[in-house]
């Protein structure tokens, strides 16, 4: 088994020395065995065990408990139990998955309230209480909404807010986008969108920032980095069964 020292394994996957050594720390890779000198000597299994982790760890995907199933993963496959890992992957892979079926599914859901579909028109308006309470939501929500400009809500004339059957239709847009992970400035891309162009792609409209934004976040581009997650995971099963096949019969600590 080919052996290698810690810059050359940092330099083969383009990190720091340091990164190498907090992998160790954390469990993320085995701890290598040192030369008289106290020099680190990884081998092949590292190799591969640090391949693994910077796959699973290559999109931040944090939602429903996605990022500590991944960090199990690549610990349970760092002490070599391979099946136990296989079998998380696996688990991951599904819950991926489902995460796709939820965004896709709130987009469906945008789809038909816009449309108007099953929606029947009304003078009536609710208050915030009354309103956070026919949707199932916080009103520190509905603030948050608010004050992030996903909503301009009128008010009454001693200052009260009052929601009308438009702004319901809305939130309810906002409410299902928000559970199935989306960002609110994903959100509130969208609906700027469509209120510029109501005939825009709704699923372009939320998966891509626009060029000025500072900061992007995975939830700004959630469809895609689910995607990518999706793609990693496959390759973490494969990787794995690969790993157990090699190292099982030969184990490599």
């Amino acid at each position: 088994m080919n052996t290698y020292k810690t810059a050359e394994i940092a330099y083969r996957f383009g990190i720091h020395p340091n990164t190498v050594r907090l992998y160790e720390e954390l469990g993320l890779i085995p701890r290598p065995a040192r030369r008289s000198n106290g020099y680190r000597v990884f081998t092949d299994y590292h190799v591969e065990q640090l391949r693994l982790a910077r796959t699973a760890l290559k999109v931040e995907v944090l939602q429903n408990g996605l990022r500590k199933q991944a960090i199990d993963i690549i610990k349970a496959s760092s002490t070599g139990n391979f099946d136990i890992a296989i079998h998380l992957s696996g688990r991951y892979y599904q819950q991926i998955k489902k995460e796709q079926r939820n965004a896709e599914e709130a987009i469906a859901i945008t789809v038909k309230l816009l449309s108007g579909e099953s929606e029947v028109q009304s003078s009536t308006t609710l208050t915030r209480k009354e309103t956070a309470d026919l949707l199932q939501i916080s009103i520190d929500a509905l603030r948050n909404w608010e004050t992030n400009g996903l909503l301009t809500v009128k008010r009454m004339q001693n200052g009260y807010r009052v929601y009308s059957d438009e702004d319901i239709r809305r939130l309810k847009i906002i409410r299902s986008l928000r559970c199935a992970n989306y960002s609110l400035a994903a959100i509130l891309r969208m609906l700027n969108t469509l209120s510029s162009d109501p005939k825009a792609d709704i699923r372009e409209a939320i998966n891509t920032p626009d060029e000025s934004d500072d900061i992007i976040s995975v939830c700004d581009k959630l469809l895609t980095s689910l995607q990518y997650a999706e793609n990693n995971a496959r390759f973490m099963l494969s990787q794995l069964e690969e790993m157990k096949k090699q190292y099982s019969t030969n184990p490599p600590l």
